[in-house]
């Protein structure tokens, strides 16, 4: 056994005895692992072991800091005002329908830029990018178009499995995995605009304070991190939750964080919400057409709700409204006066190697969500 397997393996021993590893540590072992020097088995024990210990936020910054560096195509889109990324980490051990994007849309609409760094499924079947897809979003372009996207209409998603965004490694080892990590934060972090404000869930409880300690150690400005229950005590979700406790990390532009807990109620969400009625589907045109009722006023219930509680922390991030519950109300006026769908038409032309092909993609899908043989 060469001396770099030798090391490798004396760093998983050292976490699995809890021991903690410095950033820079952190950093060349996911080089090690980016690159392929390790083999399979010792990536998959590497992941496992820190992950079991509990990552630390200088872990993760390390580990974004190995992603960014050597497996992520830098832009700097050319705008006036702060550049936001919203995502959720997935992974969770419940799967809303795609809530993140939705909010993105809505707050984009309301003059939030947004550089969004998301993903397709791995333990469930629709992510950001399958979603995206479904609409007509062109999620293979390159990360150029993305950036110009950002620049005329205020919204662009980066594929963070396409070879375009990090063409190295990142898609070989997040398509090999089904269970949160380290690399899930990490990932999600390494988006190639570098945004300095973030809105970010996270898959489980007791990564909402090292992921908003990593995002200060990382230079952001502004940020709120959180993680929603389901209401009825067990698992939860990566999104604020409409029907229960979320747990919520914020912090300013003084550098001060502030852990919370909210309630939905308080923002002015109905209590009465079933937690099945977000759940998320394994169809990305079944999921895209959901979207499209709510953006169309054809759905005010459940789903709406959540996407406008989950649009509030974007606007409020932005410095567009004062509190969440004001954030609320302004993402529902969004939606209601069409502001939404409008800006939907125009991403899919703006994020698009051919904007007509993507113009009439969504027709199409809107066409066929007002057929009576789609069921609604």
């Amino acid at each position: 056994m060469n001396d770099r397997f030798k090391e490798f393996g004396d760093s998983i021993n050292r976490l699995i005895l809890g021991e903690r590893l410095s950033r820079l540590e952190t950093r060349d072992l996911f080089a090690e692992i980016l690159e392929g020097n390790q083999t399979d088995m010792h990536q998959g024990a590497f992941l496992a072991a820190i992950t079991a210990k509990g990552p630390d936020p200088g872990e993760i910054a390390g580990a974004w800091q190995a992603i960014y560096e050597l497996d992520t195509v830098k832009v700097w889109p050319d705008i006036q005002k702060p550049l936001i990324d919203n995502c959720g980490t997935g992974m969770d051990s419940f799967k809303t329908f795609n809530i993140s994007t939705a909010s993105a849309i809505v707050a984009a609409a309301g003059g939030v830029c947004l550089a969004r760094h998301g993903a397709r499924a791995i333990t469930s079947r629709c992510g950001t990018v399958d979603l995206c897809e479904a609409l007509g979003i062109d999620v293979e372009c390159g990360a150029e178009t993305v950036k110009e996207s950002i620049e005329k209409i205020g919204i662009g998603l980066f594929n963070g499995m396409s070879p375009g965004v990090h063409p190295q490694a990142l898609f070989r080892i997040l398509s090999q995995m089904s269970f949160g990590s380290i690399l899930n934060i990490a990932a999600s972090l390494a988006n190639p605009a570098n945004p300095s404000y973030g809105v970010r869930g996270v898959y489980a409880r007791e990564m909402v304070t090292p992921v908003i300690q990593t995002m200060k150690e990382l230079g952001f400005e502004k940020a709120i991190v959180f993680h929603g229950s389901v209401g009825t005590g067990a698992g939860g979700m990566d999104e604020l939750s409409p029907v229960g406790e979320s747990f919520v990390a914020e912090l300013s532009e003084t550098g001060k964080i502030t852990n919370y807990n909210l309630y939905p109620e308080e923002i002015g969400v109905h209590y009465e919400w079933a937690v099945g009625e977000i759940s998320g589907g394994d169809d990305p045109e079944k999921e895209a057409r959901k979207l499209l009722k709510v953006f169309t006023g054809k759905d005010k219930w459940a789903l709406y709700e959540t996407i406008c509680l989950n649009t509030a922390p974007i606007l409020y991030v932005a410095g567009d409204v004062r509190t969440l519950k004001e954030g609320f109300e302004k993402a529902k006026d969004i939606i209601d006066a069409g502001r939404a769908m409008d800006k939907l038409k125009q991403w899919v032309q703006a994020q698009n190697r051919e904007p007509e092909a993507g113009k009439e993609h969504l027709e199409s899908v809107i066409l066929r969500r007002s057929s009576p043989s789609c069921g609604g």
